[in-house]
């Protein structure tokens, strides 16, 4: 089968098409024949180098966490009643095995059986896959955030996919919503989803905006998928007795260096480590997402696809900061 190898660690032009054998199914597995892989800003950073204290990556090895297609072929103890149906799922190894094919950049993939979600017909393969991180982690946050209606919220990154569904939710609560993101495009993408105020953080004295969005006191709730400086400019500014919720790294890093003062003026800071993520939760909240996407409730935001081969144009576009919502490969 064809699939996309990280040769050694580099910029993207060191992902590579190769021939490879095609995954076999341990118990608990099944095989996937891919329709559509997830290209994640975190692909970027572990092919790039990054991370490997905390992802046992080594080249060769075949990225990608997140997969939609149909099932080929199921490993012992599995029900064989999966074979032909729709899902979408994290491979088995999210992409990390030393070149064992079982991450998502490939015409067939591995995952657990036990964590598959059966894709609804109304539903796209492309959607599904979009959401297997996204939707989760996105809905996780929104939980832990409580925001009410009258709730000033700021958004940072709000242009990615996790932005674009808090945005979305966030209005559909009742909040006035301040989206943070970087140049014109991204810009309109938020306020076209319901964003009240759109600030462009790259921008010199962005934050003051946010101030005076919010009559000097701040948002009460900053959702924050930058990271980095960005991030802790934006705790910086919640307001006392207010929530940060610091889920993201697109700046490089998580926020944090802020976090003293911010407990000081009461402020409840939650890192991603802290939100219910778990395998015990994602069942419920891929039914939820899934759910939503299917009765129009919620838009998700495809910005990009390429085609397996293009994977580098993919890495390249989320790197450069013009990547609009989730990127995906298209396979088959």
């Amino acid at each position: 089968m064809r699939a996309v190898q990280v040769k050694e660690f580099g910029g993207p032009e060191v992902l590579g098409l190769q021939e490879v054998p095609a995954p076999e199914p341990a118990a608990g597995q099944v095989v996937v024949q891919v329709g559509a892989a997830d290209v994640m800003f975190l692909d970027t950073q572990l092919r790039a180098g990054w991370g490997t204290d905390f992802f046992p990556v080594r080249p060769p090895y075949i990225p990608g966490g997140a997969i939609g297609g149909t099932v080929r072929a199921v490993g012992p103890g599995v029900d064989s009643a999966w074979v032909g149906r729709r899902v979408a799922a994290r491979t088995a190894a999210s992409g990390i095995g030393g070149g064992v094919p079982t991450g998502g950049y490939a015409e067939q993939a591995l995952a657990q059986a036990d964590l598959l979600t059966e894709v609804p017909e109304e539903v796209s393969i492309d959607q599904a896959t979009a959401l297997v991180h996204d939707g989760h982690t996105a809905l996780a946050v929104f939980d832990r955030a409580a925001v009410r209606a009258g709730d000033r919220v700021l958004i940072t990154a709000a242009a990615g996919g996790l932005g674009t569904l808090l945005i979305q939710f966030a209005r559909q609560a009742g909040a006035h919503v301040i989206a943070a993101a970087r140049g014109d495009a991204k810009l309109a993408l938020t306020e076209r989803l319901g964003a009240h105020i759109a600030i462009d953080y790259s921008a010199p004295g962005w934050t003051d905006r946010v101030l005076a969005a919010t009559g000097g006191a701040g948002p009460r709730i900053v959702l924050d998928g930058a990271g980095g400086g960005p991030g802790d400019s934006a705790l910086a500014i919640t307001a006392a007795g207010g929530r940060f919720i610091g889920y993201g790294a697109a700046a490089g890093e998580f926020a944090g260096s802020a976090a003293a003062d911010a407990r000081a003026r009461g402020i409840d800071a939650v890192g991603l480590h802290e939100l219910d993520t778990g395998d015990d939760y994602r069942a419920g909240y891929a039914t939820r997402i899934l759910d939503a996407l299917a009765t129009d409730a919620v838009e998700v935001v495809i910005g990009q696809t390429y085609p397996l081969a293009e994977a580098a144009r993919a890495h390249a576009a989320i790197e450069a900061r013009t990547a609009l919502g989730r990127t995906l490969l298209r396979i088959g």
